[in-house]
């Protein structure tokens, strides 16, 4: 069904680098949950009032203020398509962040609503109703918020918008909220044990609980998050596979939207290289990156001096000693200046994120130790580098 409304819904829907095709995705998505989340709160406001159940009625108006994310979530997908202008050059593209922050400020403003409903519940108990028809009513919903997890995902992914994304983290949050409230009912009818204050408590924190996980993950490109792994392979990969690029390094990706990103990279070439060419070169990769990755891409070159046997034996040798005091150091940018009985090594090192300088003190320290033992000569001057691409787990 989700493949038939794409098909039918959202004009050349393979091209999700087109910023028509980003905004019809999030049309589809923003108008079907529109539609499922006011028939859901019109069938629970019913079965709410006919059980007297605060639970019940929490979820039922969590799904009225899903409509209200929803509106917004279509005005955020909207306005994220105006192009570039003078005031904003790089697009309009974050206004989907903005939009999923307040989506998820809604929701933890409804969590919050019926966090108080709940306790006043706890302290003053009600009578409840159990029907079945009420029962089947509940199931019926969990049924249309997984399909609508789902498929706000599926959109989500497909276009990477994290307002879409958002609304499945909320459809999930939804159905487990629903399930609590199921329950609640079914100890009544077996029991006669009203829980239903305790069960809207726990609805309420998990609807607070998913609104915070929505800011949580809206706000990492907000903020400047790290780039996404496959992203960053994908670029790496595009520039090494260009004839005289040796390798590359320090590449960041900078997010202005799902669809406006920048980056730059470091492009090892050989220093006997001529620089005419070498210029051509990199302004090919590129226009090229530009015209077959949709990205605005900076390269900044870096001379390697291939045939020096000396500066190749030094550059295993502290690559070598690195892995054995840890494994998960990298260098570039190696080079090698002589000056009378010194030999200087000038390389970057990029360690993880927990070192701190004295932790790299201490590392070029004992780096320094172990070389001396294999020429005294041996100087280090280490400028010290973080990845800046998201740890994959």
């Amino acid at each position: 069904m989700t493949r038939w409304m794409i098909q039918h819904f959202v004009k050349d829907y393979e091209k999700t680098d087109n910023i028509k095709v980003r905004t019809a995705y999030g049309v589809l998505g923003s108008c079907v949950a529109m539609g499922c989340n006011l028939v859901l709160f019109a069938v629970k406001f019913v079965l709410g009032a006919m059980l007297h159940s605060v639970s019940v009625l929490a979820d039922a108006f969590n799904n009225l203020s899903d409509t209200v994310s929803n509106i917004i979530g279509l005005v955020g997908v909207k306005m994220a398509e105006k192009p570039a202008d003078k005031n904003h050059p790089f697009g309009h593209g974050r206004m989907e962040y903005i939009a999923a922050m307040i989506v998820a400020f809604l929701v933890v403003e409804v969590g919050i609503t019926f966090l108080k409903e709940s306790v006043h519940k706890i302290l003053h108990p009600q009578k409840m109703a159990f029907q079945w028809v009420a029962m089947a009513g509940l199931l019926f919903s969990v049924a249309v918020k997984l399909w609508m997890a789902y498929f706000n995902r599926k959109l989500g992914k497909t276009i990477h918008s994290k307002v879409m994304e958002a609304t499945a983290v909320d459809a999930v949050g939804d159905v487990l909220a629903t399930l609590v409230t199921a329950v609640s009912l079914l100890v009544y009818r077996l029991f006669q044990i009203n829980i239903d204050g305790w069960a809207g408590l726990l609805v309420s924190l998990l609807i607070i609980w998913a609104g915070i996980s929505i800011v949580m993950d809206a706000s990492k490109p907000l903020l400047g998050g790290p780039a996404d792994p496959q992203q960053y392979r994908r670029i790496k990969e595009f520039v090494e596979k260009y004839e005289g690029i040796r390798g590359t390094h320090d590449l960041i990706i900078h997010n202005y939207g799902p669809a406006n990103s920048m980056a730059s990279i470091h492009a090892e070439v050989s220093d006997r290289e001529n620089i005419v060419r070498c210029h051509e070169l990199i302004d090919r990769i590129e226009r090229d990156a530009s015209r077959k990755l949709g990205i605005m891409l900076l390269i900044h070159t870096d001379p390697l001096e291939l045939d020096s046997r000396e500066l190749t034996a030094a550059r295993e040798k502290v690559t070598a000693l690195l892995g054995t005091l840890d494994e998960r150091l990298t260098i570039h940018d190696f080079r090698m200046i002589r000056e009378n009985e010194v030999i200087r090594l000038i390389f970057d090192m990029a360690v993880p994120y927990e070192f701190h300088q004295e932790q790299e003190e201490a590392l070029q320290k004992k780096l320094e130790e172990l070389l001396r033992q294999e020429d005294p000569r041996y100087r280090c001057e280490i400028t010290y580098d973080k990845s800046f691409v998201e740890i994959e787990e």
